[in-house]
């Protein structure tokens, strides 16, 4: 317990360009997908909590069910924003 090992930082990891949500079709429709869901698990949050229903569907929501769909439309939104950020579609090329 002396002192922490020092790692040099590289130039690959220094010259990151980060995430690329918008470099290709697919990543810029994955993206989409991930802010439509973490829009719609707000309102699935805010309806459930409101005890109110779906504005076009018109389910009841319990806080519940509100609880739920928010947490499986956030888990999608999650996956698509990882797809968006780190997968490559692997069409035309």
């Amino acid at each position: 317990m002396c002192c922490p090992e020092v790692v040099a930082v590289t130039a690959s990891t220094a010259s990151s360009d980060g995430l690329k949500l918008f470099d290709s079709p697919f990543n810029i429709g994955a993206t989409v997908v991930g802010v439509l869901c973490v829009l719609f698990s707000v309102v699935f949050i805010w309806t459930g909590y409101q005890e109110s229903a779906l504005p076009v569907v018109g389910t009841e929501m319990s806080l519940l069910l509100g609880i739920v769909g928010f947490m499986l439309a956030l888990f999608i939104a999650v996956v698509a924003f990882v797809m968006a950020a780190f997968m490559d579609s692997g069409f035309g090329e």
